[in-house]
This record gives C-alpha cells, sequence and structure tokens, in this order.
C-alpha cells in the first residue's frame, strides 16, 4: 500500500499523518505538495488538518483551488481512498466530494480536548475493523467544526449509512452535552455514497499511541491497510 500526504500552505497536522503511516503502520508514504498536479497513483490521499491558506475567507475555501486537488479528485473517481481529517475534511466539503458545509463552533470558540465518538458504519474501508456502536477516544482542534446540511441531504446521510461517527459520551449517550461543536445530529464524520471518502473532524493521527493518551485511532488507519490488502 502507498499513500500519500497533501501539505498546503499552513497545514500543520501533515508530519503527524506521515509518522503513523510510515512509522507505525509500515506504510510507504510521501508528502505532496499543493502545487503538484498529480499524487504519484497512491492508494491513498490524506488532507491533514492545520490552516490551509490561513483559514482566510472561511475554512478550506482556497485550498479547494489548489492545483493538486484536480488530481485528488480524479484519485476519488477512480475509487481509491480519500480521508480528510479536520481542516482536510472542511476542504472536502468545499471542494463538493462530500454534503454539507462547516459553520464556527457553537461556542465561538477553538475547542482542542479529547472527545468520544460513537461507530455509525462498520461496513466502509475506513471502519471496517470496528464494531457498530463502539466508542473511540479521540482528540479534536477546531474552531469551525460544526457540521451542518439541509434536511434531504441530512435524511440521504441517515438512510444510507452515510454517518461514520457521531460526538457522544464517554458510555456512547448521544446528546448536546456530549457535542463540542454543535454539530447537526451530532455528526463528526461523514462519508461519500461510493464509500471511499471519509471527512471527520477528530485526528486519528493524533490518538494511534497509547503514549498520546489514547490508541483508538489506529484503527481507523487499520481499517484502511485492511481494505487494501484484501
Amino acid at each position: 500500500m502507498k499513500a500519500a500526504v497533501i501539505v498546503f500552505p499552513g497545514s500543520n497536522c501533515d508530519t503527524d499523518c506521515w509518522h503513523v503511516l510510515r512509522d507505525v503502520l509500515n506504510i510507504q508514504v510521501d508528502f505532496v505538495w499543493h502545487k503538484e498536479t498529480n499524487v504519484g497513483g497512491v492508494d491513498l490521499v490524506v488532507l491533514p488538518g492545520g490552516f490551509s491558506y490561513g483559514d482566510y475567507l472561511r475554512t478550506g475555501a482556497i485550498a479547494r483551488f489548489s492545483p493538486v486537488m484536480q488530481a485528488v479528485q480524479e484519485h476519488a473517481r477512480q475509487g481509491r481512498a480519500v480521508i480528510g481529517i479536520c481542516n482536510g475534511f472542511q476542504v472536502l466539503l468545499e471542494t463538493g466530494l462530500l454534503p454539507g458545509a462547516m459553520l464556527r463552533n457553537r461556542s465561538l470558540r477553538f475547542v482542542c480536548k479529547h472527545i468520544y465518538v460513537k461507530t455509525e458504519n462498520v461496513t466502509s474501508l475506513f471502519t471496517n475493523r470496528l464494531k457498530h456502536g463502539e466508542i473511540l477516544k479521540i482528540p479534536i482542534a477546531h474552531g469551525e467544526g460544526n457540521y451542518f446540511c439541509d434536511e434531504q441531504t441530512l435524511e440521504t446521510l441517515e438512510q444510507n449509512n452515510r454517518i461514520a461517527f457521531r460526538y457522544c459520551s464517554e458510555q456512547g449517550t448521544l446528546g448536546d452535552e456530549f457535542n463540542p461543536n454543535g454539530s447537526l445530529a451530532h455528526i463528526a464524520g461523514i462519508l461519500n455514497e461510493r464509500g471511499n471518502i471519509l471527512g471527520m473532524m477528530p485526528h486519528p493521527e493524533r490518538s494511534s499511541e497509547s503514549m498520546l493518551g489514547s490508541g483508538d485511532g489506529r484503527k481507523i488507519w487499520e481499517s484502511i491497510l485492511s481494505a487494501a490488502n484484501v
């Protein structure tokens, strides 16, 4: 398996993703600068967290026009895996590879802490190593993670099992008090219709080693690797 981590001006989680893929999972991985026009025929493209282009205009709004994003879209059209984490999720929404939009956190403050998410989909290539309802402890770090979409889009996501994760309590309870940003339906991550694109606000790369306080995020990377080796 080969992977590419896209680097935009302002990315700050690119090295974290690269480290987990290379040093934890022993996957061949390269950085790809945003001005490149191809991703090298890899199996997985990672759009990392950070503040691409300083979040000018709004999160992900400028990054969507980077030359490399045409290659990312073609990679996705071929059915290959794409994961967008935090700012990467925001870029996927702006590009139209995933539906919906991100609003400012309900608190209007930047939130950085460990939270819990409940696994809703266990059949995707990103979640096949998880159990339905499994609770993951994963950190977040964002100011605009309040996912929103119209009623029809939400209904489509619900009916087609495209909600990958929801914010919850440590015991798996859903509620506004466990939703760190006000996301609609407590959504923390969604899939595209084909199931080869995942966008999520929590950072699995920051929870892939127990020394960081949780190794739960590693299961997401292992799911991708497992699907690639089928």
